[in-house]
């Protein structure tokens, strides 16, 4: 027993050494699960949420600009009307849009656009429709002038007109207008393409001038509508896309409000407008032209006929004179070409580099104004007075 006794002391000394040695080097071993949930657990290490993506602030400069377009909106908006222009069938109605052009209740749109009306309706930007007249068109120039009846006064706020001849390239173009006849009110927004287009009216033989390209969505029921600068100032009326499909292709063409100032006042005191005329016909030299008929310059205007009954006949101005065949780029057969009429290198004191010079410059010319025209005629420098009569209508 005794040694029994000494056996279990023996034994119970070399556990709690064990023990105190155990303890002073830190256990690294396992322990049975139950054992691990039976010790106190540490807190758990908190979670940390991910940082948050940062936008990137918008500038003042954006949101100047975005305020801008807003404030320009709701300012012009009221100005613009839809047009509906009513025929006596209804089977060729058409719909398109104008703006008011001053206090006494006168409307600018295209003459295409009422062309033919019995009776047209305006409505404005609140809907409020209203019968208008038309008091005076112009064919050539593809403008039109209404006015406003039975409107009360505080509908009537003109837009402000603007300067074309200060239009840049690059610069912002917005229209406001009504594409298709349903969209009302739509404001779409680009830049001014190009400037000084001369196009060919689709309403007349004669050709528009100065027209401003830009490529602001424009469709069919803009027609009318303005074309704004970024403060809101008129800088040409809408009325042409280049399109094969009658939808926005990205060249759209203004008149431009210059114009439209110099025609308008006559339109609403005598309801047309007297083109200047010079009568004659011609065309651009081009490189091929100028070898084909071996001519003394490579640029101006070849006179290819005279109207019988026009100012420059009665000046002596010469047109062709013979019948030629030229090889002409994209033509696989020769074509026929009137040659031998005078060739216009200047016009009063402006240098013409091609034929739609002399269509620019008469643009801003009178009815009884004189130019003088500089020609080469035999190899000789002539010049030549001419007064302007005015244009006949719908001259072929």
């Amino acid at each position: 027993m005794s040694t029994n006794r000494g056996n279990i002391h023996t034994a119970i000394r070399i556990a709690i050494s064990l023990a105190a040695l155990l303890g002073a080097m830190g256990c690294i071993c396992s322990f049975p699960t139950q054992f691990i949930k039976s010790t106190p657990t540490l807190p758990p290490t908190p979670t940390l949420a991910p940082a948050p993506t940062v936008q990137p602030e918008r500038t003042s400069s954006w949101d100047a600009q975005e305020q801008q377009l807003i404030d320009l909106y709701k300012r012009v908006g009221p100005s613009v009307v839809s047009i509906v222009a009513e025929r006596e069938n209804h089977i060729e109605d058409s719909s398109g849009s104008g703006f008011i052009y001053d206090r006494e209740g006168y409307v600018v749109t295209n003459f295409h656009v009422v062309e033919g009306a019995s009776r047209v309706i305006v409505t404005f930007a609140d809907e409020t429709e209203v019968k208008a007249d038309i008091v005076g068109t112009d064919q050539d120039s593809d403008l039109a002038v209404l006015r406003l009846k039975d409107v009360p006064a505080e509908k009537v706020k003109p837009v402000e007109l603007g300067d074309s001849s200060q239009v840049q390239v690059g610069q912002r173009a917005i229209a406001i207008g009504n594409p298709f006849g349903d969209f009302a009110q739509t404001m779409t927004m680009g830049i001014v393409s190009a400037v000084g287009r001369v196009i060919r009216s689709p309403n007349s033989q004669f050709s528009n001038a100065e027209l401003i390209q830009t490529d602001a969505a424009i469709n069919p029921g803009n027609s009318g509508g303005p074309l704004l600068d970024s403060r809101g100032r008129v800088i040409g009326v809408n009325t042409l896309i280049h399109s094969t499909v009658r939808q926005s292709s990205g060249v759209g063409l203004a008149i431009p409000i210059n114009t439209v100032k110099q025609i308008v006042p006559a339109l609403i005191a005598h309801g047309y407008y007297p083109h200047p005329w010079l009568g004659i016909r011609g065309r651009s030299i081009e490189y091929w032209l100028a070898e084909g008929l071996n001519l003394p310059v490579q640029q101006g205007a070849l006179v290819t006929s005279v109207e019988p009954d026009g100012p420059s006949k009665a000046a002596g101005i010469r047109g062709g004179t013979q019948e030629v065949l030229l090889d002409v780029p994209g033509h696989d057969e020769q074509v026929p070409f009137t040659a031998g009429g005078d060739i216009i290198v200047g016009i009063d004191d402006q240098v013409v580099d091609n034929f739609d010079d002399i269509v620019t410059y008469l643009q801003n010319t009178e009815v009884g104004q004189t130019v003088r025209l500089k020609i080469l005629r035999d190899g000789q420098e002539l010049e030549i007075n001419v007064e302007l009569a005015e244009r006949p209508k719908n001259k072929d």
